[in-house]
């Protein structure tokens, strides 16, 4: 898979989404087909998410690893990887190095 650099036809909301004291920060997006989405960046720390909808995290720059709700397996994942997280469930990501850039599909 190739790392997207660049969406399209998005509205992107101004205002930043802050979460864990600034380790995660991220915009919301709508696609022209009204899918939404969210680009953020996540700084070295390891962070728990919850999940409403599914999601799907394409990594854009960086590198992460995860760790699924019921796993006890961490898995690495990279710029142009990407990872699913099922809807009403939770996931931990772990970033050691450099920032890992990220778009986070709904839905």
């Amino acid at each position: 898979m190739s790392t997207t650099e660049f969406l399209q036809n998005a509205t992107v909301s101004t205002k930043a989404n802050v979460y864990f004291d600034g380790k995660c920060v991220s915009h919301n997006l709508t696609l022209a087909d009204g899918r939404k989405a969210s680009v953020g960046v996540i700084l070295p720390s390891t962070l728990r998410f919850n999940t409403g909808a599914p999601e799907k995290m394409e990594g854009a720059g960086g590198e992460c690893e995860y760790l699924l709700d019921g796993s006890d397996t961490w898995v690495k994942s990279a710029a142009g990887q990407s990872f699913s997280v099922p809807g009403n469930s939770s996931f931990q990501i772990r970033v050691s190095g450099e920032p890992y850039s990220y778009i986070c599909h709904f839905g």
